[in-house]
Order: C-alpha cells, then structure tokens, then sequence
C-alpha cells in the first residue's frame, strides 16, 4: 500500500495568499461593483521592457527557421545568458565563472528545490517574519526548522548567536516581508558564523535591484568568505517584470564544500537529472535584461514602483505610524495601529477603505501587529490608497 508523505499534515490549513484571496472574494460578492485597491501580493503591474519584448519577439523568429531553431538547450543555462549574468556581476567585483552560475524557471522554484543537494537531518534555521515557502518547503522534506525571531529591537535584522545550531541558513535581504536590508559589517558576521560552523547560507537576493544605498551589500559574495558558505538565489520577476514568463538564476560557487563533496558538481548532477533547463525564447528575453539599454529600461520602471514607496511612506509619516523598508526595497512593513492584530487590521482596511495589504501574521508568529503594503501597484492606485489610509486612521 503506497504511503504519501505524511510530513503534508504537518503544515499550516492553508497558504498566506490563499487566505486574501478568499476573504477578497467574499468581500467583492457582497458588494457587487466595489474596486478594490490592491497592495498586498507581490505581483508586478508594469510590462516588460523594451528591449527584452524586442529580444522575444526575434527568439521567436529563431524558432521559425530551421537554421536558427533551438530545440532543447543546456540544463544549466544556455551559454550566452549565464556569460552576460558573470558580467553583471563583474560590475560589483564579484568574479564568478559562467558555470557557477545556474539558470532556472525563478527563485521560488530554486528555493524549495535546492534543498536535495542537504540530508534531512540537517536543521533549517529561518529569520521570522520570513517568506511562508522556506518554512513550506522545508516542512515538507521532514526537515527540523529552528526560528529565529526579529523585531523593532534590532530592526528586524538580527545577529547570529552561539546558540544556533543549524546547517542551513535562510537570509534574505532586502527582506521579504520587512524590507529591512543587511549592512555589510551585519551581513559579514553571518557569513564568518556560516564558515565557522560549516553551514550553508541560502542567500534570497531577489529584491536586489531596489537598493538604492550603495554602502549595502547586493550580492552577499561581495562579503569575505561568502564563497565557501553561500549560494545566491536570483529572480528577474522583480527585478525586470518576469512574474508571468520566469526567469531566475542560482550561484553556487566551485570552492563550497561539504564532506569532501563539491556542492557545485552536485547541483549539475540535479539539474541534467531533473529538468530540460528554461526555454531558448525565455532566456534571449532574460540576457536582454543584462545589456546596457536593458540596465536602463528596468531601472527605469524601479523608479516608479520607488516613488510608489515614497508616496506610502510620506502618508505613513504624516500618521506618525512606525514602519520599516521602502527606501531599499519594494515592501514597506508598517506596526498595526491601536494595538490591532495583523488580520484585524487587514478586515478593517478591506471593508472600511476598499485596500487589501497583507497581515504580517501570515509571515510567522513575529508579524502577528504588524502589516506589509506592496509598492508594485499601479501609481494612481498607490496614492489613491494612500490618501484614503490617511484619512481613515486620522480619525
């Protein structure tokens, strides 16, 4: 008799974003007609840029000739996009080799599935408020997972500790759902923690491109030692508007290491065994993102989803209402006002002003008074939500 993986009972009734859609739902039947203004889910509202519709549209010529037709490419990435990526980086001082470079179908799909380069007896720590799919992910491998709790107190990027005894570390900065970013000296302690325990860090720098304080660190590989502890887990979704095509990259440098095992080696043996890599068309648009006019599109539609991120943190001022991010990153983490719970202020928001945010709750127990906006709306949406937040907690 077949046994399915019981370790499934172990994780929570439903999933965060679930949990919105229904209750958004049953809010828009019992009132017919009503808009609502739409803050919480990370999706992205501009389109793709330029140069990379331009880049799509002759890949997919390519594929209409017999001369030029790509039929299945390199599992670990076609050659020219994981080169133009080790450009990218050469632009920071981080010197990888196009080989340590991994391209894949986005950074949430990497996160769950790099865990089969780890046994299961290896403990997870994750850094709550934390992005629900690392705690998913790991509870459905049977893995045991220590959290690590943040706050006000250390601006919700804490230090590790002697007292932490785990193998693999879940870091992600700019933090999703905190915004808060890791300073170099701050990043620096948990790589050396990282080399001196022989852990591996899981570096999410999918948010990245949003910094705009160049004393912070966007890559971890910028930090001493982080090649022998780290791997990078990338995203375009963001970054460049992938949310629907997805596209993503992971680094895992040659020198880590771990019980005379190559992690990079590894990582090739589970890609050429467990995928048929990402499409030829998919991967022309991506190294679009890398050129020079690419560079300057993208950063171009950040500006605006930036001056969304000011508009909400000029309203949250105006209120004198604590928060976090937005300058660094696309969230802004603001404390619930009055005392009021996460899901309860996301239900007094939802039916007194029509905006839909997302209860920090939902991020682990560390979130439970706290709420996330999302600046990827549309503009007049942003200052629509604003205004009307401003009004409604003046009161």
């Amino acid at each position: 008799m077949i046994r399915p993986n019981m370790y499934y009972n172990e994780l929570k009734d439903s999933y965060l974003f679930y949990n919105i859609a229904q209750k958004t739902k049953a809010y828009t039947e019992q009132h017919p007609g009503t808009e609502l203004l739409r803050m919480g889910i990370g999706d992205v509202s501009l389109p793709l840029c330029d140069a990379v519709i331009k880049a799509l549209y002759e890949a997919v010529q390519d594929q209409a000739s017999k001369t030029t037709f790509h039929g299945y490419m390199p599992e670990c990435g076609a050659p020219f996009l994981r080169e133009a990526i080790a450009k990218y980086y050469e632009k920071r001082a981080v010197h990888l080799s196009p080989e340590e470079i991994f391209v894949s179908s986005g950074a949430s799909d990497e996160l769950g599935d790099i865990l089969d380069l780890f046994d299961r007896s290896n403990a997870s720590l994750v850094i709550e408020p934390a992005y629900p799919a690392y705690v998913d992910a790991n509870v459905m491998a049977g893995r045991k997972i220590l959290h690590l709790a943040s706050g006000e107190e250390n601006s919700f990027l804490p230090e590790p500790t002697e007292e932490i005894e785990a193998d693999i570390l879940y870091i992600c900065s700019p933090n999703n759902p905190t915004g808060a970013v890791f300073s170099r000296s701050q990043l620096q302690a948990w790589v050396d923690f990282a080399n001196q325990k022989g852990a591996v860090i899981l570096f999410d720098a999918a948010y990245e491109a949003f910094i705009e304080d160049e004393s912070l660190p966007h890559s971890i590989y910028e930090l001493k030692g982080a090649k022998t502890c780290a791997i990078e887990i990338c995203s375009l979704s963001k970054t460049a508007g992938f949310t629907g095509t997805r596209l993503g990259y992971t680094v895992i440098p040659k020198a880590l290491k771990r019980a005379g095992m190559n992690l990079n080696d590894m990582w090739v043996r589970n890609r050429t065994t467990k995928t048929n890599g990402v499409s030829y068309i998919i991967q022309k648009g991506g190294a679009a993102v890398f050129t020079e006019e690419g560079q300057k599109q993208i950063h171009e539609n950040i500006r605006i989803y930036k001056e969304n991120a000011k508009v909400l943190m000029k309203a949250l001022d105006q209120l004198g209402i604590w928060y976090c991010g937005g300058k660094n990153a696309p969230y802004i983490w603001m404390k619930c006002p009055e005392g009021m719970g996460s899901w309860e202020f996301f239900d007094y928001l939802l039916h007194e002003i029509q905006v839909v945010g997302t209860p920090g709750e939902g991020f682990g127990s560390c979130g439970e008074n706290y709420f996330r906006f999302s600046t990827f709306g549309a503009p007049e949406d942003t200052k629509e939500a604003s205004e009307r937040l401003v009004k409604l907690l003046s009161r």
